[in-house]
């Protein structure tokens, strides 16, 4: 069965939505700053790693054929001509001439003509002359110049995330900087006359305003920079000029409430009147009222999700989560679907896509799903419960306990 009549449907919204974007513009940032971004230019090694050859081992650089017949019966005596440490071994390393060793420590370059390090565990630790009860193996404890990295190599490759293993080759290789498609700005509006900051007392039929620290944080732990507004009041002029002065630090802008048909949904009121701003029905439950467009003179891309928390909430995995990461320049968009067995009926809505709070586990036997609570989009105490949204499609009434359904795991990466 299609979505209901005069309703949009999810696939169709999401679409009209991401085909709407393009990545932000990539830029040099510093290592640090683009800890968990893709990048956004392929990697060359510009020099090779290990950058020379050098010691793994604390011990004593050697000629292999010096030392192959060392053993505990018959050990073999060297005299020590020198020292090497890291970081302290100059310009010209001198080479190491055949019957003579040099103590070196790990890290330091080998000296040339040396194919092997002696443990120093293998040794009396002499400084003058060392006495050696064991022999390596030719090229033993011997880190090769660039068997890790050769110059020219593709490192890293364009859209690949980057994380602390990334940063440190990076770093490595030199690189204070690389090209990565910045953190969106996400600007957080939360409209309501109803509304109070968390720690003020409520009166009359106040509430406090839990969506926008929820949206903030859902933006933020997808990586970007989320800025939460305070409270704006149901007054046009309010919402006009609080929206004008957030653009200018905006790539985005998620607002929560007034999209509805009530007197007083403000956000659908000025949208509308200044244009830019679709505002849609949606075939999905919870979320049905959505809208998307651009505002401002650079066109910042604003979505206006409905008031009821787990409306929000949902909304946003489902519209916002996709675009904000194709803003980033990242090559999945959407969280994978997983399979699990439901442990209880399930009910849904014909011509609407179901979108509901569970809990997903995964014991010995597979993977389960447990229904949270009820339908009510207000019910934010089960939300918080839930680690999951069973996805019913709009073909579908509901299902029976022990069907496989195909769940959104959240919290994951993806």
């Amino acid at each position: 069965m299609p979505v209901s009549p005069g309703l949009t449907s999810v696939d169709d919204q999401l679409r009209s939505i991401l085909d709407a974007l393009e990545p932000l513009p990539a830029y040099e940032q510093p290592l640090l700053e683009a800890m968990g971004l893709p990048l956004a230019e392929d990697v060359v090694a510009t020099s090779a790693l290990p950058a020379f050859d050098n010691s793994s081992m604390d011990g004593y650089a050697v000629h292999h054929a010096d030392v192959v017949t060392a053993s505990d019966d018959r050990p073999v005596h060297l005299p020590v001509v020198g020292e090497i440490a890291a970081g302290r071994a100059g310009a010209k390393p001198v080479a190491l001439q055949p019957g003579t060793c040099v103590r070196i420590m790990t890290g330091a370059p080998v000296p040339p003509g040396c194919d092997a390090v002696v443990p120093v565990e293998w040794t009396d630790e002499g400084t003058v002359e060392v006495r050696i009860t064991q022999a390596p193996d030719e090229g033993q404890h011997v880190r090769r110049r660039g068997e890790d990295v050769s110059p020219g190599d593709v490192i890293l490759e364009a859209g690949q995330i980057l994380g602390p293993r990334q940063i440190g080759l990076l770093a490595s290789m030199g690189r204070p900087a690389v090209k990565a498609h910045p953190r969106p700005r996400v600007v957080v509006i939360s409209t309501g006359d109803e509304l109070r900051e968390p720690g003020r007392p409520l009166d009359g039929d106040a509430i406090h305003d839990g969506n926008s620290f929820m949206l903030a944080a859902a933006a933020r732990s997808l990586g970007a920079i989320a800025y939460r507004v305070g409270i704006v009041s149901d007054t046009g002029d309010d919402f006009e000029e609080v929206l004008s002065d957030q653009l200018v630090r905006a790539d985005v802008v998620v607002t929560s409430g007034g999209v509805s048909k009530g007197a007083y949904d403000v956000v659908k009121e000025v949208l509308t009147r200044s244009g830019g701003v679709q505002f849609t029905e949606v075939g999905m439950q919870p979320g049905k009222p959505q809208g998307f467009g651009f505002v401002g003179e650079e066109r910042v891309p604003i979505f206006t999700l409905p008031g009821n928390p787990v409306s929000s909430y949902v909304s946003f995995e489902v519209f916002v989560v996709p675009a904000l990461r194709k803003l980033m320049g990242r090559r999945r968009l959407q969280r994978p679907l997983m399979k699990a067995t439901t442990t209880e009926a399930i009910g849904s809505m014909l011509g609407k896509r179901q979108f509901v709070r569970a809990r997903y586990d995964v014991t010995r036997t597979g993977a389960t799903v447990t229904p949270v609570g009820g339908h009510g989009s207000h019910l934010i105490g089960d939300l918080a419960v839930a680690n999951a949204l069973v996805v019913l499609n709009e073909d579908q009434s509901g299902v029976d306990a022990g069907t496989p359904v195909p769940v959104l795991v959240l919290d994951r990466d993806f």
